[in-house]
């Protein structure tokens, strides 16, 4: 028996999401089918976040057990011969039976991307969210500090979320322009189900000028998901980056 760990990048665009459903497309469910064939039997891949349907991935984390032990390289060609086009397996390496691709993971982190460009974006159309209307960043990024820290976000859960305890921990929030692409970085040592969604729809209201910065830290404190801002869209979303322990 030996356990990989697979780095994979994907467009979410083309699946109904990570989790394995039984009629359509997902992350999880092509790598399962592949792994099957591969190694002869049926293999269990575990991810280190769930991302929804249209959330994209440049360096999602997962492992799986496998009956013997193959060389990596070949793992990883085969994987990319026998998923569809839109995932890449960007590496495999076999690690300890104890590492668990999420439970072992410290550090989480998220971009969102959005286009403030009038016209609507031909190439990218579903990899951002085209957002025409301007927006004042240097009002987002005042009310981003409120967010940094250890707090109840509760407020920016999503009411199906089955998280235990609301509490996370903030510790990056950044802004950066390029033109007329605009890229919020957040990163956490965890995150509720729609967390950094719903966090992206409030901050945006402060940049229309609709909620002064503070307004971020009554809802903030308030707990209170329908007091925060409506969910931005899953096309401009990716999971960029995992930490674990060494």
């Amino acid at each position: 028996m030996a356990r990989f760990r697979l780095v994979l990048e994907y467009d979410g665009g083309l699946f109904s999401g990570w989790q394995i459903q039984p009629t359509v497309q997902t992350v999880q469910g092509v790598l399962q089918v592949a792994l099957a064939r591969l190694f002869a039997q049926p293999i269990t891949v575990i991810g280190a976040g769930r991302t929804d349907a249209g959330v994209h991935a440049t360096a999602q984390v997962a492992h799986f057990d496998s009956p013997f032990e193959r060389p990596v390289g070949e793992i990883v060609r085969a994987l990319n011969a026998m998923t569809p086009q839109g995932l890449s397996v960007l590496s495999a390496e076999e690690v300890e039976p104890s590492f668990h691709a999420r439970y072992s993971a410290f550090y989480r982190e998220y971009s969102y991307k959005m286009s403030l460009r009038p016209e609507p974006p031909a190439l990218e159309r579903d990899r951002v969210w085209h957002h025409p209307r301007p927006l004042d960043i240097a009002l987002m990024e005042e009310a981003g500090t409120y967010l940094l820290g250890t707090h109840d976000f509760s407020a920016f859960r999503a009411a199906s979320c089955s998280a235990p305890n609301p509490v996370r921990t903030v510790s990056v929030l950044r802004f950066t322009q390029e033109d007329e692409l605009l890229t919020l970085t957040i990163g956490a040592n965890a995150f509720l189900y729609h967390m950094v969604r719903n966090m992206v729809g409030s901050l945006v209201k402060v940049g229309l000028g609709e909620w002064l910065p503070s307004y971020i830290k009554e809802v903030l404190e308030g707990r209170d998901r329908t007091k925060a801002g409506p969910m931005a869209p899953a096309t401009g979303l990716y999971l960029t980056k995992i930490s674990y322990p060494n």
